[in-house]
């Protein structure tokens, strides 16, 4: 391979004809230096030249040209946070000239444009193209802002702001191909957000849209206020009725006002007049449409065309050029470049006809080392960088290559060059449909392309790789395997002869076993011909069924076409058919005997259903089979061909009409035999989610016209002079966007991976255990040690070195910065070392030779909650119960009789129902978009040490890193400016990360860098508890129709990992959630949290809280249906009253808690969507749809607020005041997303009577603020703003005496300035803690003799909350039966936030939350190597460590109507400046969701015959959908699947009866 030198970094010649060549370049020459632009400039040579062969184009920006915008968030395209847009010129291909969203120009040549993922394309494969990153869109500097980044910005759009960029390159592409709304909703699919719950991204995505104002006029006109004149903001609000009117400085209202458009009851006010009464609070709406539809008009007029023109503008005219200009004749020529770094050697080649091609094939694929066609590298670049792949050879085809790239129609075939993008045959496809000739291969294709991965990846794949990597998941392959396709191979027989030859291969021949295909080392799949259809009586339909719609590979999937022949006037005749699947075996595969059982028979349900019994037979799968979900992949299939009946059936009608129309035409003599008679509700079951359109989802956000409340900071007087100045701020409780989101849009906001690190800095990777249950025997270094650019390797012997402090932990210190030999492993994914080297890439390399030994495992590993549970492995000590009636007097007939008590006595004419069952919830991925980073710093000999780390406790960072290193605390910084989101996962799973880091870097005494990438976080920080909870249930019903609970007993299980963490805690709030909004007179819960193998898991939103509260609502839904009642009427007659006191003493009133919103709210959300008329419509649309089903559940929750350790409810802020009048703050929290800076500001804006712009907080350091608490408890604002305030408030008194001497009119510059000659300290250090009576819970308190008797029972232990948040949720849905696919039909939420400080964030949080809950309830499924998994390996191990495998929700999951209100005329005297507390409290909503999924399910069980309660698990996957609606096919796939292993038919039926999908607990 020409010419590998050893050392030679990069080929520094051109056309050297001297040099032994490769054949295919010696007549032509070739270049090594690739031609890249970048954001309009082209890259210099010398900096082009560093450009690596396995060098993706992320780690080129970044690293290379400084660009960190692009962000890495996972490295396998699922994230899309490091998309960047690619431009090339592009000749037009005959089938495709009319493309959408080209720029045509020379000859037919056209500019494109493309999103593409930057983690996976390699650098250079974008030689000839131009690359926009979000650092070309737009910035911050000058008020650069492009109008797509403004629209975020003023839409908040952006939360944490890790994603942002990425989202912002992704609209921006298809803005720059000119996107009407309808191809902003079908191509906005590549991108995921963890923050917003995507409405504020969908708002502002369509609002630049050019046909937006016609949609929303003639899409959602009822939301358009019909009277003519009226101006919109782009807050949706009119400008003439917001109660901002008077402060708002929008161009918009400026506009409104000099038109003299203002209503009367403004003029009187302003002629001196006033309103005769005070009306009801007035509610600030904003909606979707408003919002959507006015956004355009706030713009500058002149900015249109040049914001839209920007792409083109930007595209250097060089690559426009004629092929034979000097740019021209050098993109032509072939490209060699090679790399023999320790980075990799190897190899890119990128030839340029086909002839060079296929030489290079017949060269080098018969090699040792062999050789790889790459185009997309989307599937190369995931075996590459997680499987370890190593690729010395990449040949990457030119665009040149005609027959790789066109797409063309002959009479007789579709023909897909190999190497088209599949995105390009998608938009091909799509307009090929209607035409008579191809649209039955068109139609399917494009719809099977539409849910393939995402607009990113379509971009950049290509059918052949597709082909070529024989993924038995595939969704194209079966495609093309129903359609008789053929695939042209090329190879040149010698290098010399240089003649081509073709053969043909039929694509179900070219699979030969598991990703193995029927294609030599020295051959390329050319191109694809799919043959054309029949214009009538042949169909083509394609199935998928996954985790989520969008960008997830099926679970199963299928390609299905059938011939039907007239028989006279009898029936349709099954003339041929081809059932293609895949995700049934280890290859796509055909059902050959369900065809041929098909073939010849009658076109019928009967048919098909027969054909359903032979293909359950013959796509058996083993129990263990990989990927497992063996019933459920058995289901669906039968269930796509019960569909594919239904679909074909609809089709036909189509075809008979036309036929009757114009028999001539076609053919055929009529009159056509009967149709096959199908009932009308069965045609629900063709409607399916692959061919529908994608929705739209709108929104309102309502809120209270904003105002100033007093909190509990009416404690401290105020001065005259300070009331006086808070008079002029008004920011405080306004709807202002995130401080930080400009810069998170630009991509100049700044995280830990992107700070600029010294020349000197060393990059870690960890070494973890790929074993657990087993003794760590050794750790061999050597190999490591001897690869280039490996520093070191450092193990639990170094620390000791150190002298440093092994023992870690929050609470237990039962974990370790490195495991030492000798000891026993406790989880897969254990920390034993860490290995630093001259890049991240060389560290990963050093790692992966480093050899450990382990021992033999001696014990059965305990992995889930059944296992710790029949082992009795709990963590004791941590064991609480919450306890306050008689529950055994309750359930006494069911006791053992020696204990049997007399039962509690009951009124006249009342019964109890009792229930008994279990619910079980899984875990959650935090899933933040930022893995964990550290940057240690250390200076003056390694003595101290500066730390930035993205981390929710610098506090607990300093003090770990401290001791694992033995240095002070006081020599130990830590520093955090920004999270790209935390959830809970960095408060206590960032320390051991930041402790490996900061031992490394004290020991080498360089900086040092770790980043964990994606699937080694997800590894190692595990997550959300899953829980399983067992209880007995009971409530009173009377003749009168009432019902009330009388009593639960629960026992909680949560799973706590290997090491205690914070499951203490979490167990105990799930424990104080566990009523939910209900009393129970009777009630009893025990909570132990589990050891098992899993990793230690940890915080997360809700904090145990939802754990509780879903089983909570699982046992309320147990007992309703066992009452014979709707859920609604037991929830809402059992909700809590005024008086009464919760289990753990906490009594309902404005003095104990506040005001008790709930009932007030239920009844209000109620009446307002008139739940009664909407379950009405949903049972009649439930009768009409027998294979569709619509459930709807309505929910309240509270959730308590403070840290249930009393010590933690404390909060310290350092505020400056400088001569300029701004302000520097700097407090204990920290910033993740969560506007947390963003109110601190406005807090200080107001207490200064200075704008908010004056206000700034730089980050969170704990040498400005020491001994700080976790971010976390959703109580942030509560604590650091309450210091905050304090500190102002300090700075004033002290300036009191110079504002009375400088008068009331004095700005606050000219205060600080006078105080500051005066002596005067313009900084304080303030400090809030809350009052110990409204904090703290000891769980072992005793009760005093002399306890009131009176008070309820557990309050002598404390009162573990401040205050509840409150409020109540309502959810629309509806499930595919046939398939278990959902969609969230319409989501209302109404929250009492107090007097809200801001808000639009803090409806963001709870959109945010929603989703997130929602996630976690129906498809966020995480899974471990255990029993119901044994297919994984070893056990224990975690599967799902990326997004490949972990399904968070994605913009298409939104619900398509999404309301949310906060409740007016409500106040909170126990927070500051009377807000409530947001982050975690609307968590549990998003669980609605589940609940009316489980109604829709009911309704489909009751409707096929069986109205018996049945134990429906969290998540609700597809899978489990599908399974629980136990309908004929389920069942006799669960009777298929377990009749070898179950043949005694009484204990078949039982075991189909208890069938529960697996999952992991």
């Amino acid at each position: 391979m020409p010419p590998n030198k050893s050392g030679l970094n990069v080929l520094s010649y051109e056309n050297d004809d001297d040099i032994d060549l490769l054949y295919s370049f010696k007549k032509r020459g070739y270049r090594t230096t690739p031609i890249l632009y970048v954001n309009g400039k082209q890259i210099s040579p010398d900096l082009a030249r560093k450009a690596r062969p396995n060098q993706t184009l992320l780690s080129f920006l970044r690293d290379v040209l400084r660009l960190t915008g692009s962000k890495l968030g996972c490295a396998e395209g699922g994230c899309g946070a490091c998309t960047v847009m690619i431009s090339r010129f592009e000749k037009s291909n005959t089938a495709s000239s009319n493309d959408e969203g080209t720029n045509d120009d020379n000859d037919g040549g056209a500019i494109k444009h493309y999103a593409v993922n930057a983690c996976l394309m390699p650098v250079l494969a974008a030689d000839g193209c131009h690359i926009t990153t979000v650092e070309g869109v737009g910035s911050v500097k000058d008020d650069n802002l492009h109008p797509i980044q403004r629209a975020m910005v003023d839409m908040h759009g952006s939360q944490c702001g890790f994603c942002t960029p990425g989202i912002i390159v992704a609209i921006y592409s298809l803005l720059a191909n000119n996107a009407t709304t309808a191809h902003m909703e079908e191509h906005l699919d590549g991108n995921l957000c963890r923050c917003t719950g995507y409405r504020p991204i969908w708002d502002a995505a369509r609002s630049l849209c050019s046909d937006i104002e016609d949609v929303c006029t003639n899409k959602v006109h009822e939301h358009m206020n019909a009277e003519m004149g009226v101006i919109r903001g782009p807050c949706g609000t009119p400008c003439r009725s917001c109660p901002e009117r008077d402060s708002c400085e929008m161009d918009c209202n400026a506009k409104d006002k000099e038109n003299g458009k203002t209503d009367q009851k403004e003029k009187s006010m302003e002629n001196g007049g006033g309103a005769k009464s005070a009306p009801k609070e007035n509610l600030c709406c904003s909606s979707s449409v408003d919002k959507m539809s006015s956004y355009q008009s706030v713009l500058p007029k002149d900015s249109a065309s040049s914001w839209r023109n920007q792409p083109i503008d930007m595209f250097p005219d060089s690559l426009t050029s004629a092929p034979d200009s000097e740019i021209g004749m050098e993109l032509f020529k072939p490209l060699l470049v090679v790399d023999s770094t320790a980075h990799g050697r190897s190899t890119w080649m990128k030839p340029t006809t086909i002839l060079e091609l296929l030489s290079l094939l017949r060269q080098y694929g018969e090699s040792d080392n062999g050789c790889k066609i790459i185009v997309g590298n989307t599937e190369v670049g995931i075996e590459t960088k997680f499987k370890h792949a190593v690729y010395p050879c990449l040949i990457y085809p030119s665009q040149t290559i005609d027959s790789l790239y066109d797409i063309t129609i002959t009479s007789t075939h579709f023909r897909l060059g190999a190497c088209t993008p599949l995105g390009t045959v998608q938009q091909e496809c799509e307009r090929l449909i209607g035409n008579a000739n191809v649209d039955r291969i068109a139609k399917p294709i494009y719809n099977m392309l539409r849910w393939f991965a995402s607009t990113q990846i379509r971009n950049v794949a290509c059918l052949g790789g597709n082909l070529v990597t024989a993924s038995p998941i595939s969704d194209m392959n079966p495609m093309l395997v129903s359609m008789n396709a053929n695939l042209v191979v090329a190879s040149i027989s010698s290098i010399s002869e240089g003649s081509i030859t073709r053969r043909i291969i039929p694509v179900l021949d070219f699979f030969c076993s598991y990703r193995t295909v029927d294609l030599k080392p020295y051959e390329l799949v050319e191109c694809i011909d799919v043959p054309l259809t029949r214009e009538i009586f042949e169909y083509v339909v394609p199935f998928k069924q996954a985790r989520r719609r969008e960008d997830d590979i099926s679970i199963v999937t299928s390609g299905m076409r059938i011939i039907l022949a007239p028989k006279e006037s009898e029936h349709y005749v099954i003339e041929d058919t081809t059932l293609a699947f895949g995700g049934m075996a280890p290859t796509t595969i055909v059902a050959s005997e369900t065809a041929s059982n098909l073939i010849g028979m009658p076109f019928c349900a009967q048919t098909f259903k027969k054909g359903g019994e032979i293909l359950r037979e013959e796509l058996k799968l083993p129990d263990d089979v990989p990927g497992g979900q063996a019933e459920y992949r058995i289901t669906v299939a039968s269930s796509f061909l019960y569909q594919f009946f239904l679909t074909v059936a609809t089709e036909l009608k189509m075809d008979a009409d036309k036929i009757q129309m114009d028999p001539i035409k076609y053919g055929i003599s009529i009159p056509l035999p009967p149709l096959p008679l199908v009932e009308e509700e069965e045609m629900s079951g063709t409607q399916q989610f692959v061919s529908s359109k994608k929705p739209s989802s709108l929104g309102m956000q309502m809120y209270p016209t904003p105002k100033v409340v007093e909190g509990i900071e009416k404690k401290i007087s105020l001065t005259p002079a300070t009331a006086a100045l808070q008079t002029s701020s008004n920011s405080l409780g306004k709807p202002l966007p995130h401080a930080s989101a400009p810069f998170h849009c630009t991509g100049e906001a700044i995280y830990v991976d992107d700070i600029p690190t010294p020349p000197s800095t060393l990059h870690a990777f960890l070494l973890l255990a790929t074993e657990c249950d087993v003794t760590l025997k050794s750790i061999n270094k050597e190999a490591a040690l001897k690869i280039p650019g490996v520093v070191d390797v450092y193990t639990h012997d170094d620390l000791v070195k150190l002298g440093g402090e092994n023992a870690i932990g929050p609470i237990m210190h039962d974990e370790c910065v490195f495991l030492p030999v000798g000891e026993k492993i406790v989880s897969v994914g254990q920390v034993l070392g860490i290995v630093i080297g001259n890049s991240i890439e060389i560290s990963e390399i050093g790692a992966r030779s480093v050899k450990v030994e382990y021992g033999e495992k001696q014990v059965q590993t305990i992995v889930s909650i059944d296992d710790a549970i029949k082992a009795g492995s709990f963590y004791e000590f941590a064991r609480h119960t919450l306890e306050r009636g008689d529950v055994d007097s309750v359930f006494c007939s069911s006791d053992n009789k020696e204990e049997e008590k007399e039962p509690l006595s009951m009124q006249p004419r009342e019964r109890v129902v009792k229930v008994e069952g279990s619910f079980r919830c899984g875990g959650q991925e935090h899933f933040y978009l930022e893995t964990n980073t550290t940057l240690v710093i250390p200076s003056e000999a390694a003595t101290n040490l500066t730390i930035y780390c993205s981390t929710q406790a610098p506090t607990k960072t300093q003090t770990y890193c401290a001791s694992s290193t033995n240095t002070s605390a006081s020599k130990v910084v830590v520093r955090m400016k920004r999270m790209g989101g935390g959830f809970g996962g960095k408060e206590t799973r960032s320390i051991f990360a930041s402790c490996a880091a900061a031992v490394a870097a004290k020991l080498v005494n360089k900086p040092v860098k770790l980043t964990l990438d994606r699937n080694v976080d997800m590894s190692t920080t595990g997550g959300r508890h899953s829980f399983v909870v067992e209880y007995r249930a009971s409530a009173i019903a009377t003749e009168e129709g009432e019902f009330k609970l009388h009593s639960l007993d629960a026992k909680l299980f949560s799973n706590a990992g290997c090491a205690f963490d914070l499951s203490g805690p979490v167990m105990d709030r799930a424990l104080f959630h566990i009523d939910n909004c209900y009393f129970w007179p009777n009630f009893r819960a025990v909570g132990v949290p589990c050891k098992t193998v899993q990793p230690p898991h940890t915080a997360f939103r809700g904090f145990g809280g939802p754990q509780g509260l879903s089983a909570c609502e699982h046992v309320i839904e147990h007992l309703a249906l066992a009452c014979g009642i709707h859920g609604d009427v037991l929830r809402r007659q059992s909700l809590y009253e005024l008086g009464q006191s919760t289990p753990f003493g906490m009594t309902f009133g404005e003095q104990a808690s506040g005001k008790w919103n709930v009932p007030r709210m239920w009844d209000e959300l109620y009446e307002k969507l008139n739940i009664s008329s909407r379950r009405e419509a949903i049972d009649a649309f439930n009768k009409q749809n027998k294979w569709k089903k619509r459930g709807l559940a309505f929910i309240p929750t509270k959730f308590g607020i403070a840290f249930t350790a009393k010590f933690m409810n404390q909060g310290g802020a350092l505020v400056h005041l400088y001569t300029d009048g701004t302000v520097l703050v700097t407090h204990g929290g920290t910033e993740m997303g969560q506007g947390l800076h963003t109110k601190v500001c406005q807090i200080a804006a107001h207490a200064f009577g200075i704008p908010l712009a004056d206000v700034y907080v730089n980050d969170s350091s704990t040498d400005k603020v020491a001994n700080t608490i976790p971010t976390a408890a959703s109580q942030s604002t509560d604590l650091y703003g309450m210091a905050t305030l304090d500190a102002c408030r300090q700075i004033l008194m002290r300036l009191e005496p110079i504002r009375q001497q400088m008068g009331p009119d004095a700005s606050l510059s000219d205060l600080a300035t006078k105080g500051f000659f005066e002596r005067i300290d313009l900084s304080a250090h303030g400090f809030y803690a809350i009052d110990a009576s409204r904090c703290g819970f000891n769980w072992d308190a005793p009760l005093p003799d002399d306890y009131p008797c009176d008070l309820p029972p557990n309050s002598h232990k404390g009162q573990p909350f401040n205050y509840f948040t409150q409020g109540v949720a309502c959810t629309e849905v509806e499930i595919d039966v046939l398939s278990g696919n959902h969609r969230t039909i319409q989501a209302d939420l109404l929250v009492d936030l107090g007097a809200s400080l801001n808000p639009m964030i803090d409806i963001g949080q709870i959109e945010g939350a929603f989703i997130q809950g929602m996630g976690w309830s129906t498809m966020e499924e995480v899974i471990y190597a255990d029993d119901d998994h044994a297919w994984i390996r070893p056990r224990g191990k975690v599967f799902t460590t990326g997004p490949g495998t972990y399904k968070i929700p994605a913009f298409n999951d939104v619900p398509e109507t999404f309301n949310v209100s906060l409740l007016e005329d409500t106040e909170n005297p126990f927070a500051v400046h009377s807000g409530k507390a947001v982050g975690e409290p609307p968590f549990f909503l998003g669980a609605c969701v589940f609940f009316a999924i489980q109604e829709a399910i009911q309704a489909f069980r009751v409707q096929n015959g069986d109205a018996n309660y049945f134990e429906m698990r969290m998540p609700a996957t597809s899978e489990r959908i599908r399974m629980m609606c136990a309908d004929e096919f389920a069942v006799e796939s669960i009777r298929s699947q377990k009749r070898d292993i179950t043949p005694d038919n009484k204990a078949l039926e039982e075991v189909i009866k208890k069938f529960q999908p697996k999952g992991s607990y």
